[in-house]
């Protein structure tokens, strides 16, 4: 038998963390977030914050987003946002590329750039000099802040449901239909 943290079931949540998932996706990331329950408004208001506030673009979050998956091994990360990734006009090609266990190839010089900050971000906790000057001269300081953060959390994220073993939501393209939610600005 293998080894999880279970799902919260709604008799052991408070009425205030069981309105909080009411009012959200019913995602296994959000329910298993409960089990912290002091922790998931924080959590949903960060996560809001990179996916509907940032100015930073949805394509390239999403291109920075798989490869963060793809390097931390994250298979709930990977399944949730190769399907964010498709309504924001990444490409099923881009998608394998950027889905490679080696080196990510054949991207534009801006898809490769994404990846190498991802990886970076992901394998070795600190950004290089020059992949730091390279956003910061291509994207600004805002959005190369966003950037960075974004994969800081995805990287969060992608630990949090590895160690719990999150499991993928049984309809997944159900839930992205139902869930409303738009992640492109």
């Amino acid at each position: 038998m293998a080894v999880s943290l279970p799902l919260p079931t709604d008799d052991e949540l408070s009425e205030a963390t069981r309105k909080t998932l009411a009012g959200l996706p019913p995602a296994n990331v959000f329910r298993m977030m409960a089990n912290a329950p002091s922790s998931l408004p924080g959590f949903i208001q960060l996560a809001a914050s990179i996916l509907l506030q940032s100015q930073f673009d949805a394509r390239k979050r999403e291109i920075a987003i798989l490869r963060v998956a793809q390097v931390t091994g994250s298979h709930y990360e990977w399944a949730q946002h190769v399907l964010i990734a498709r309504r924001v006009g990444v490409s099923q090609e881009e998608i394998d590329r950027i889905g490679t266990a080696g080196p990510v190839q054949g991207l534009d010089e801006e898809g490769l750039l994404l990846c190498r900050v991802a990886e970076e971000i992901s394998r070795d906790v600190r950004l290089s000099d020059e992949a730091l000057a390279a956003i910061q001269s291509r994207y600004g300081v805002r959005q190369a802040s966003e950037l960075i953060l974004c994969c800081s959390y995805f990287n969060m994220l992608s630990r949090f449901l590895e160690s719990t073993r999150v499991e993928l939501d049984a309809d997944l393209e159900g839930l992205h239909a139902a869930s409303g939610l738009s992640l492109s600005r």
